[in-house]
Order: structure tokens, then sequence, then C-alpha cells
């Protein structure tokens, strides 16, 4: 049988000091002298003991609240960015909600921090976050590529809510854009639309990947009695890149992340729903009622809560060697902006 890991009991044993001393060594307190400190920690590296900060944190918010029950916490992490478009920030507000209700179920809260430009620079937060003894990061999207490689992340467990992190590579939880563009076309088909055109800012694409225009063209490709509109991809959304690509393209459904199109195709001549639909690719950024995909940031939130909290428990800290993504798909919204299901004809 293999031999028990390492405690603290079983390593002050060993050393001729109290189990108190070993844990305020190893927590690096200044209370021990650092000869005594360093030869604790030289000891317990060649022992192969791994310290559990979930249970130290446990055990100080005992201490703290003489018994009462313990909430653990969870930084939310977002970045001031600029040139982030002013509708993620209701995306980013329903993870956090999504995140905070999963983690209270698990006994956890969340408390969220911003970094950058005029938010907290990496080094503070990773300051802060480490006198709290907090070491749980729920990383919200960022608009351009974050890099928090600067943080200690031997102290740290960390979940990305969005597509690919390299700065460091950490797990992510995200919605599966590829996979629901794709039912939204099946479902827009049904419908009896054979133009589809997608209208997509050139970033939001880039950061996902590509997956939005992926789907796109598989589906054109694919899909019998669909006629091939060449997608619109822009810098910025204007009513001038749109207006020319309309007319000239013809498409009788336009699939975009900007209601104000619907706008833009009625002042061609459209009639939204009646001769063209509209589809909005996250009805959390529309500006009025339309269907489209709900791409479900409260699931996202939730999941994400779960998979860092999984980690903490299986104290698993530090870059993963094998970075995974979760992906959830984004539910269906109907709404006025299609027209009607045809009724099944009578058997």
């Amino acid at each position: 049988m293999p031999a028990p890991a390492p405690t603290l009991r079983s390593l002050a044993k060993v050393l001729g000091l109290s189990r108190t001393t070993v844990s305020d060594a190893l927590r690096g307190s200044p209370r021990v002298d650092p000869n005594t400190a360093a030869r604790v920690k030289k000891v317990a590296k060649e022992a192969g003991y791994r310290r559990n900060p979930l249970a130290g944190a446990l055990m100080s918010e005992l201490r703290r609240s003489r018994g009462t029950a313990f909430r653990g916490v969870l930084a939310a992490v977002d970045f001031h960015e600029p040139d982030r478009p002013d509708s993620a920030a209701r995306f980013h507000r329903e993870l956090v909600l999504g995140a905070d209700a999963r983690a209270a179920d698990l006994g956890f809260k969340v408390e969220k921090f911003i970094v950058g430009h005029n938010g907290l620079s990496v080094h503070r937060l990773d300051t802060i976050l480490q006198s709290r003894g907090i070491h749980g990061i729920f990383l919200l999207p960022a608009w351009d590529e974050p890099d928090l490689s600067a943080l200690d992340w031997s102290h740290y467990a960390g979940i990305y809510t969005d597509y690919i992190i390299e700065r460091p590579a950490l797990h992510s939880v995200c919605s599966d854009h590829y996979r629901s563009l794709l039912a939204a076309l099946h479902r827009i088909a049904t419908l009896g639309y054979t133009r589809p055109g997608l209208f997509l800012q050139k970033h939001h694409d880039e950061r996902l990947q590509y997956r939005w225009g992926a789907a796109f063209r598989t589906f054109q490709e694919h899909h019998p009695g669909i006629q091939p509109v060449p997608p619109l991809t822009v810098d910025k959304f204007s009513r001038d890149a749109f207006v020319p690509w309309f007319r000239q393209h013809q498409p009788d459904v336009v699939l975009s992340h900007n209601t104000e199109a619907i706008d833009w195709m009625e002042s061609c001549g459209a009639v939204v729903p009646s001769t063209h639909g509209f589809v909005s690719l996250n009805v959390l950024m529309k500006t009025r009622p339309c269907a489209g995909l709900d791409l479900q940031p409260r699931q996202l939130g939730a999941r994400g809560a779960e998979l860092l909290i999984a980690q903490l428990q299986r104290n698993e800290a530090g870059i993963p060697a094998w970075p995974s993504t979760t992906t959830i798909p984004a539910h269906w919204v109907d709404g006025p902006t299609l027209r009607p299901q045809a009724p099944a004809p009578p058997r």
C-alpha cells in the first residue's frame, strides 16, 4: 500500500515542533524565525506535503466566525477596457449573477475586482487576493487578449468564461457559438428563408476564433435550397457599410448582434417580418424585441463557479497542464422579427 500523505501533524512530529509553528511556517507567517521556516519548508517539500488552501481558509474563517457557517470567496475578475462595447456589461453582470447564485449553493460567495487602465494593477490584485486568502479566480470575458500571467498562479485555481485564453492557459467555460448558429440557421430555414445574411463585427468573430463565420459558411455549403450570400464583416457597425451590401445581395433574413440593422433594412424597403426577417445573435444585447439566441450567461456563470470550486476542493492550484473547454449551447428565443411557423397540414 502507498505511504499515507504527510500531514501537518506528521511533519510537526518529525521536526520536533508544534503543529501551529509548522502551519505558520508554511503560510509564510512573520511570527516564525526565518531559519525555522526554511527548515520546515525543506522537510515538507521532501516529504511531498501539499498545503490545501481551501482547508486553511476554512479554519481561518471558522476562527473568525466562532463556528458559524463558512462561506469561501471567489474573485470575479473583470477588465477595464475602453474599446469594449457598452452592451457587454449586461452580459458580464449576468455571468456574475449566475456564478454568485451557484457559489452560494456550494458555500461560497463572489466578490468582483477590476484590473487594467482605471482598475487595479495585476500586481496589486495578486497582493490583495493573497492577503485575503482568496484562491479561486473567476475570470470574465476580455474584449482584447487578457494577460494575467503576472499573478503567482501557484496560489490560485482559475476559470475563464470565454474562448481560449493564453496568458495563462486556463480551463474555460463558454457558449457553443458554432453549434448554436447552426441550430438557428436550420430553424430559420424551416420558416422558408432561403437567403440568410450574416452581419458581423470583425473583432467579435476574431476573438471567438471565427466560429460565427465558420458555422455560417458550413451551413451555406451543406444545406440544400440555401442560396449563398457573402457575410458582411466590418470593423464597426455602420449604415454606410450595411445598405450597399443589403441592396446588392438581397438577403431575406439578417443575423447580427446589431439590432439597428432592422432600421437600415426598412430604409431599403424591407418590411420586418412580412418580407424579411432578423435574428439577434445575442438577445441580451438587443435594443428592441426580436427573435434570436440567448447565450445563457447565467448558466455559464453557474457552470464556471462549479468548475472553479471543484478545482479548489481537489487542491488543484496552478496553471493546468491540459486546459479544457466546457461549452453550453444557446437557447432559441422566438420573437416578432421572424414570420411565424406555418401550421402543419391536416392529416
